[in-house]
């Protein structure tokens, strides 16, 4: 959100609530920003100006991304040198944490993008390096390069999974990620702000930068989780937004969902996921609703 539907102060409102709560995992990307006034990087660079100001950038574990920056897509040799540079500036920080591929560059070999990832880890630009909107077996390929002599190893997989989006992780992705050993950081954790409770089926519309893309889970099934979100919200005394993170914390594979807030009101809505631990009859009530088949509404 920062740069793209709230300016810098709200940003630092939001990021200091969010360290006042015990928070330290920051999730940006290099293309993050596009639709605000800084285009994009802008994401980055208010990332990066809250972390001088507030000089805690030891607390904080940093992730960001490379691959899809206007003019600077793919995952080339080429293409990861200068971006890591621009990201460095940009966050104000010497080593990124965990640092993605935004998403999989067919065009490029794998022992490319993985020898370059290895070159930044060895020089201490970054500590690991990781993937997101890899398919099973393009990622699957990724882990067995990833074993070469100077090779990168993702040690992590950034894919979209919430309720209402599970067929493509849990079908061939979660195995893959047990097996291996990978972390998974589900973005869309929120699938979009359905989750937030927001959408209602007799509701009025709802103002949001993502309404159009929610458009498509505004349906039977999508209602009926929303119904399921609701009963189990009151029976553990929270938010609809905690439950649909506390879901995903209790898969065994997830290790974090990302989610965004543009505000500490928002923010202290998802925290509280971090608490709960659902009952067996708690996630079957959820997972029953979302496995229901989509029907179009009126």
């Amino acid at each position: 959100m920062f740069g793209w539907t709230i300016d810098e102060q709200r940003s630092f409102a939001v990021l200091d609530a969010y360290v006042e709560s015990g928070g330290n995992f920051i999730d940006t990307a290099d293309a993050y920003g596009r639709r605000g006034r800084g285009g994009p990087g802008e994401s980055e660079r208010i990332i990066g100006r809250w972390i001088a100001a507030r000089a805690n950038r030891d607390e904080l574990v940093i992730a960001t991304k490379v691959g899809i920056y206007p003019g600077l897509s793919g995952l080339s040799a080429a293409t990861i040198r200068e971006a890591i540079e621009r990201s460095r500036e940009r966050l104000g920080v010497d080593t990124i944490d965990l640092y993605y591929a935004h998403k999989d560059d067919p065009d490029t070999p794998l022992l490319q993008t993985l020898g370059a990832f290895g070159e930044l880890i060895r020089e201490g630009k970054i500590r690991h390096a990781a993937a997101s909107n890899y398919g099973a077996a393009r990622l699957s390929e990724a882990l067995r390069v990833g074993e070469g002599e100077g090779m990168a190893s993702y040690v992590a997989l950034q894919p979209q999974y919430n309720l209402m989006e599970r067929a493509e992780y849990e079908r061939e992705l979660a195995p893959l990620c047990e097996q291996s050993g990978l972390a998974c950081l589900p973005y869309f954790s929120l699938a979009r702000g359905l989750l937030t409770g927001k959408y209602r089926r007799d509701g009025p519309p709802v103002q949001s930068p993502r309404a159009d893309s929610v458009a498509g889970y505004l349906n039977q099934r999508g209602f009926a989780v929303l119904e399921a979100l609701d009963e189990v919200a009151a029976a553990q005394q929270t938010t609809i937004p905690a439950i649909a993170l506390a879901w995903l914390l209790a898969q065994p594979t997830v290790a974090a969902p990302v989610a965004s807030a543009t505000s500490p009101g928002q923010l202290a809505e998802l925290l509280g996921a971090t608490a709960l631990e659902l009952t067996a009859a708690q996630l079957e009530r959820l997972n029953a609703a979302s496995a229901q088949p989509a029907v179009a509404s009126a």
